[in-house]
């Protein structure tokens, strides 16, 4: 080939000069103008280019045309479930393609991680594929339980986590599926984590063998935080009730007995630690409804509408630390007033919100749904489109984890995101909030904008090979930055939350007959005694 050019070079020179200078011209002008056109279309040409080559993530292509592909037109609630259920059987395809029987895929790599070593994905994901009535996955996850999952491991567990996505699913699948099997591994890990509570407050350790049966705090501090040790009652009072032994009821019925007669507390709200030695709170004069402390607050609710509304301990505990709320850390945005939840530190208001919080506007309207005030749901809808602008307002339309509001006279945009905080894991907590406004207010607008961070999701941390990825820049569209790892409450929180938003059927886990867990695992409201 080279040879035929480097011979026809002479040719064309020679065809040149017998033009005459008006031919000259002429094809010089046509070259220009083709010129001219290229250049026009040069920067939609660079930005597809572009678009695909930022998706090209160390060895794992995300195809931005094909991600969206199939969904575009979703806008009723079949297509819309569909896609979920699309959703999820593409991250269980990576799931078990490259980590099965392990605890978190890594997408990118291609490969596993282990936290525990328990299957935690698998065993999180149990009655998410339950409800999307995926039922030949589910039984494929329901064999590798039978046969492999064994809890006799010489493993230190976090006692929090492995109650909400381990007990929190073994349960809900045996209430969903009625299979035995479930309830016989919630009694056994359910019994391998009761050494926690042997300490001298009675405030559990948060790491637990549950192979030796031992128990111990962090080894760099003796204190455990109050999310963890108020966020595990809801599981162990289910399993109590549904084997007839107490004791584990009693244990974390004790945990908030004495949370609820510690001093240290402000208007309601607790700080977000607590020693395990003393069983006082430590490190006091901050208060969050972030990280640390947000599921106490959940809690209290949910413990009072799983009993059947008669622990009026709870339901006081409730009310007063909303009313804590609304005095010490909401205020609102510049310059759109946008109504955001901060955090104060002895004394000091900062206008931070964790992603978090965005738990918030669904356990409001879920008390209002139960005959408390109102303004709670009031609340619950201006917390609800706060929470949906984190979204918006970046650029890949997916929200980070922490945001930081203006609240000066004059600033241009309300939220502020610092580069250390830009990252997104996938988090449940708006398409949560979003499910209970809409299952209460039948206002389709909170299913669209689901629809939209699901779309989201689709073409920023899709990963073509199987999985989802979290990733380190929301505001970044070109290379948002994969982190090559897929937590287990994707699967066990956030798709099954946005199938039920997309679910016009209020009977599909009925809320006056089921609550959810902190890792969105519903367990039974206890019927009342004849």
């Amino acid at each position: 080939m080279l040879t035929v050019l480097h011979l026809s070079l002479p040719v064309c020179l020679q065809k040149w000069k017998q033009l005459s200078r008006l031919q000259r011209s002429l094809v010089l002008f046509m070259l220009v103008l083709l010129f001219i056109c290229g250049m026009a279309s040069y920067p939609t040409v660079t930005k597809r280019l572009t678009g695909k080559l930022s998706c090209i993530w160390r060895g794992a292509m995300i195809d931005t045309d094909q991600a969206t592909e199939g969904t575009r037109d979703g806008q009723n609630k079949e297509d819309r479930m569909e896609a979920v259920r699309d959703a999820f059987r593409h991250a269980w395809k990576g799931y078990k393609d490259y980590s099965w029987g392990h605890d978190e895929l890594r997408p990118v790599s291609r490969s596993y991680s282990e936290w525990f070593g328990l299957g935690l994905t698998l065993i999180d994901a149990l009655d998410t594929m339950w409800i999307l009535g995926l039922k030949e996955e589910f039984e494929e996850a329901k064999q590798w339980v039978a046969t492999e999952l064994t809890f006799n491991k010489n493993v230190d567990v976090n006692l929090f986590e492995s109650t909400i996505r381990i007990l929190g699913g073994l349960l809900s699948s045996y209430h969903l599926s009625g299979d035995s099997l479930f309830l016989d591994k919630a009694r056994d890990i359910g019994s391998r984590l009761m050494p926690a509570f042997n300490t001298p407050s009675k405030i559990p350790y948060s790491d637990v063998n549950i192979g030796k049966g031992t128990a111990h705090p962090p080894r760099w501090t003796s204190d455990s935080t109050v999310a963890e040790v108020t966020s595990i009652q809801l599981e162990f009072r289910e399993l109590s009730r549904i084997t007839q032994d107490p004791q584990y009821q009693a244990a974390v019925a004790e945990v908030m007995s004495q949370v609820h007669k510690l001093d240290g507390k402000l208007d309601g709200l607790v700080p977000m630690f607590i020693n395990t030695n003393s069983g006082q709170f430590s490190h006091q004069g901050i208060y969050t409804l972030g990280a640390r402390a947000d599921s106490y607050y959940e809690y209290l609710l949910k413990q009072w509408i799983q009993g059947g509304r008669k622990e009026d301990q709870f339901l006081e505990d409730y009310l007063q630390a909303i009313e804590g709320v609304k005095k010490n850390l909401l205020q609102k945005s510049s310059p759109n007033g946008l109504v955001f939840v901060g955090e104060l530190s002895h004394g000091q208001f900062s206008p931070k919100m964790d992603h978090l919080v965005c738990f918030l506007p669904g356990t409001l309207a879920l008390g209002a749904h139960n005959g408390l005030p109102a303004d709670h749901m009031d609340l619950a809808k201006e917390l609800m489109q706060t929470c949906y602008q984190m979204y918006v307002q970046m650029e890949t339309g997916l929200s980070p984890e922490i945001v930081h509001f203006n609240m000066h006279q004059g600033s241009t945009r309300d939220i502020e995101v610092k580069p250390a905080d830009r990252h997104n894991l996938l988090r449940p907590e708006t398409v949560e909030s979003l499910f209970y406004l809409y299952r209460f207010t039948k206002d389709h607008k909170y299913q669209d904008w689901g629809w939209e961070i699901l779309q989201s999701f689709n073409k920023y941390t899709k990963v073509s090979s199987g999985g989802y990825t979290s990733i380190n820049n929301v505001r970044d569209p070109d290379y948002p930055s994969p982190r090559d790892k897929m937590e287990s409450f994707f699967l066990g929180e956030t798709l099954k939350y946005l199938y039920l938003l997309f679910s016009e059927d209020p009977d599909l886990i009925s809320l006056d007959k089921y609550v959810f867990n902190t890792e969105a695992h519903p367990l039974p409201i206890w019927p009342s005694p004849e």
